[in-house]
């Protein structure tokens, strides 16, 4: 069994012969494959390259695109540099007045370079590993967007000072992101990330207002296309994980700072997952082999069995090579490890 046709299989309630096992690499990854961080944003190959060795070495079952949520905001208008070796820094927020939303349009896909970049990740995967690994394309989601657009405390204001604005916002965003996931699945992506994180910050109300149902239309879309979608949105999720759920997403992934996953995992479909949620810092990066292997262990019977192999957010860049050799091994073993769930 490959990676790609047991994640697929475990997705659809299928036996496996193990638990996929998702770890997030974006800076860890670079640092693997000793590339600096803005060749690893920028260029496709060594994105690509980097994540596959990953993969190979530590026994992952996914490769993405993940690198940086600056792609889409870029093609928007938003002034963003690279540094040579570290995260990418944003010089000016694209929305700096209200009424400059009047004037956001839908980015055209190959009039931008990043954006194009991120097809050519998903053909360059497509080439190397074929059908072997679970590709995962990626688009920000409604919220996620607008705060890289418009600055986080400055959306959070918006949502009682300018609701219609905002609204008006969240639906171009919402329908570009349903045009570059398409793109992305035409290219080979067999799942797509839609990234949300600061869904997590706002209360139930507005989740349910503002975002459930523009989330729910895009993945409904990409289920259109044939792919499988993963719902990340790391934080405490506790108080929209319910609504999360209720959204469709194959995969939700599931922060560290969700108490129990148990409390929730009756709520999944049959064809739904969790991912998570090792504490990526504690467990994963300053862990003791027990300690991953317990939280391996404990994700497990929380989910019931139904939750991929994961940590609540990305790996560290600082995370030990024989960490992560310890938590593949926790992933690999824990199905077979007779316990009582």
């Amino acid at each position: 069994m490959n990676s790609l046709e047991r994640t697929i299989d475990f997705i659809e309630n299928k036996k496996v012969d193990r638990l996929p096992f998702h770890p997030i690499f974006m800076q860890f990854a670079a640092r693997f494959a000793k590339v600096g961080y803005r060749d690893f944003c920028l260029e496709p190959m060594v994105k690509c390259q980097a994540n596959i060795k990953c993969a190979k070495e530590f026994g992952t079952d996914w490769v993405n695109v993940m690198s940086d949520p600056y792609a889409e905001a870029e093609a928007f208008g938003l002034k963003v540099e690279y540094p040579v070796n570290s995260l990418p820094v944003v010089k000016e927020y694209l929305v700096k007045d209200i009424d400059q939303i009047d004037d956001l349009t839908i980015p055209v896909i190959q009039e931008n370079k990043r954006l194009v970049s991120r097809l050519q990740e998903v053909d360059i995967y497509k080439r190397l590993v074929g059908d072997e690994f679970f590709i995962t394309g990626w688009v920000e989601g409604p919220l996620a967007e607008y705060c890289d657009i418009r600055g986080m405390s400055e959306a959070f204001l918006d949502f009682y000072s300018y609701p219609e604005k905002m609204e008006k916002a969240l639906d171009i965003i919402t329908e570009f992101s349903m045009n570059f996931a398409e793109e992305q699945v035409r290219a080979g992506a067999h799942c797509i990330g839609v990234g949300d994180a600061a869904c997590s910050q706002i209360s139930p109300d507005l989740y349910q207002q503002f975002i459930f149902g523009r989330e729910k239309m895009l993945i409904d879309h990409i289920h259109s296309l044939g792919a499988k979608v993963k719902l990340h949105i790391c934080g405490n999720t506790s108080a929209i994980l319910p609504d999360m759920i209720k959204t469709g997403a194959d995969i939700v992934d599931i922060d560290h700072q969700v108490v129990s996953m148990e409390d929730f995992t009756h709520l999944l479909s049959e064809n739904q997952v969790f991912s998570g949620n090792s504490d990526p810092v504690s467990v994963i990066q300053d862990g003791t082999p027990e300690k991953i292997r317990g939280s391996v262990i404990s994700c497990y019977r929380q989910t019931k069995g139904r939750g991929i192999v994961s940590a609540g957010c990305e790996v560290p860049v600082g995370a030990s090579f024989e960490n992560i050799r310890e938590y593949m091994k926790a992933a690999h073993e824990v199905q077979n490890m007779s316990l009582k769930i």
